[in-house]
């Protein structure tokens, strides 16, 4: 069992740090929020610090799920940053959804301090890190990402690593790309039945078991079909991703038309209210128009 620490309990990190602590590790939290470490604390029988850089003191591996880029640096880098207290040899395993420019940067600067990094962007959503299973996509050193699977695999269905540091990112652009695509084409599908005077539950019942049938049709159409959106990833960090992916593909060349119109439409939901309501909303705009 490791010495671990684990920066960033929103509703991915919490879960996922308590599966750390329930397979038996030495966990060290930190969060933001001082309360809800504390909490976290209370409920699993670890510590918490009030510090990145106090939680990181003597753990082999350092966790973090924060919320976007300068999140990042702040817990890596900042004040108080967990780089500064972290001991030679300890790897810094990162589940923050970033660009691949943040995770570049704060990988030359992890090696340059005798520090492994390992960028490694989950998918599965809360359900996936409540129930142990996420698929984690990594990037990095084989010799850190074997250090370091054993640890992630407490709270995932799969876990590999594509290639050098950044892949796990590029991978983690690849899934919202694919995921923005088939949410809008399930709305749409949706919409279209409601227009048509089908039972969209019964519609459902039918293509998903053929070639239309996918995640998001088996976990969300009935709580699309029950405008119920209060739940799963909310539509400002899908945007923030969005955004991570077009101007990759600004850089890289690639041409992502259907992400790009996506993303608008996700535009459009906030400006109803909804940048908290899941990304599934889609068909919320829709019902709307």
């Amino acid at each position: 069992m490791a010495k671990l620490s684990f920066l960033g309990l929103g509703v991915m990190g919490y879960p996922m740090a308590g599966h750390l602590a329930a397979a038996g590790h030495d966990v060290t939290v930190y969060n933001r929020t001082t309360a809800k470490a504390e909490a976290w604390a209370k409920e699993h029988g670890g510590a918490f610090a009030r510090t990145p850089a106090k939680a990181a003191e003597g753990a082999e591996m350092v966790f973090a799920c924060v919320g976007n880029d300068d999140d990042l640096r702040s817990v890596c880098i900042g004040e108080d940053g967990a780089f500064a207290t972290m001991d030679d040899g300890a790897i810094f395993v990162d589940h923050t959804t970033v660009s691949a420019k943040v995770t570049a940067e704060l990988y030359a600067t992890a090696k340059a301090k005798g520090l492994g990094f390992v960028d490694a962007p989950i998918s599965g959503g809360q359900a996936g890190a409540e129930n142990a299973q996420l698929s984690i996509m990594c990037g990095g050193d084989t010799s850190d990402y074997d250090r370091a699977e054993p640890v992630m695999n407490t709270y995932a269905k799969l876990c590999r690593r594509i290639g050098d540091s950044g892949a796990g990112q590029m991978t983690k652009m690849c899934n919202q790309i694919a995921i923005a695509g088939l949410v809008q084409g399930l709305s749409e599908a949706l919409h279209f039945a409601d227009k048509a005077g089908l039972d969209g539950r019964a519609v459902v019942e039918v293509i998903s078991q053929g070639a239309a049938g996918s995640w998001q049709m088996a976990n969300r159409f009935e709580t699309m079909l029950d405008d119920h959106f209060e739940h799963g990833f909310a539509v400002d960090w899908m945007r923030k991703d969005l955004g991570i992916c077009l101007d990759t593909a600004d850089e890289n060349g690639a041409s992502l038309p259907i992400t790009a119109l996506v993303d608008q439409f996700y535009k459009d939901v906030q400006k109803m209210g909804g940048g908290r309501w899941d990304t599934s909303s889609l068909f919320k705009r829709l019902q709307a128009l």
